[in-house]
């Protein structure tokens, strides 16, 4: 073990450092992303039947081959994985916001729109707090998958833990892989449970027993 840190410390170090900034930053967009569209797409939700399965089919494009297109036009820059990672995030987002905001019981509308409230008032008083839980499993999912995404930067020369996972395994060298995993892994968990805690938060106490289950 010392030998191995002697070795790859600085290295694992680094791996780490840019792993989380990629994530940090793609998880970000795509969060901002998919509540920009999931809003919009309440407001047109006939449009649903058409989007969504869109993104549905988009979703099953493999992460490394479309990391491999945009390579092709952007080239080996930080902002091919981004975009690309960015994406991929927005897709639950932009899903849990259509639902939540969809779920949202018609009388708590109504009953805004009784007190005065415009549109826009009732969208982001209303709509968007009782909607916020579901919202937020979706960042969630997004985040933990991003950070599982993130591996393939490293296929194109950009970084992150995927370096040791893919040194590992092509040189079938077991320390390596377990090197890019096990971090992998622990930043999924410390992410998904500050996410955990941004959810308890938001979540009006009311709800809170009703999310738990």
């Amino acid at each position: 073990m010392k030998e191995f840190f002697a070795t790859y410390g600085s290295m694992l170090i680094k791996a780490i450092g840019i792993h989380t900034v990629y994530v940090l930053i793609s998880v970000a967009i795509g969060f901002l992303l998919g509540l920009a569209f999931g809003i919009l797409l309440s407001r047109v939700p006939k449009w649903s039947g058409i989007i969504l399965p869109i993104i549905s089919i988009f979703q099953t494009i493999p992460g490394l081959v479309f990391i491999g297109v945009l390579f092709l036009y952007i080239g080996m820059v930080p902002a091919t994985i981004i975009i690309a990672l960015s994406i991929y995030a927005m897709f639950p987002v932009l899903k849990n916001t259509y639902t939540g905001i969809l779920g949202v019981a018609p009388q708590y509308v109504e009953a805004s729109k009784g007190c005065g409230m415009s549109a826009v008032q009732t969208l982001f008083q209303v709509e968007l707090p009782l909607a916020m839980p579901t919202i937020i499993a979706g960042l969630r999912m997004s985040a933990i998958y991003t950070v599982s995404w993130t591996v393939l930067a490293s296929m194109i020369g950009l970084g992150g833990l995927g370096d040791f996972v893919y040194q590992g395994v092509s040189s079938n060298n077991n320390t390596l892989i377990i090197a890019g995993a096990i971090p992998a892994a622990i930043l999924a968990i410390v992410v998904g449970a500050a996410i955990d805690l941004l959810q308890k938060r938001v979540t009006p106490h009311g709800m809170r027993k009703e999310v738990g289950k």
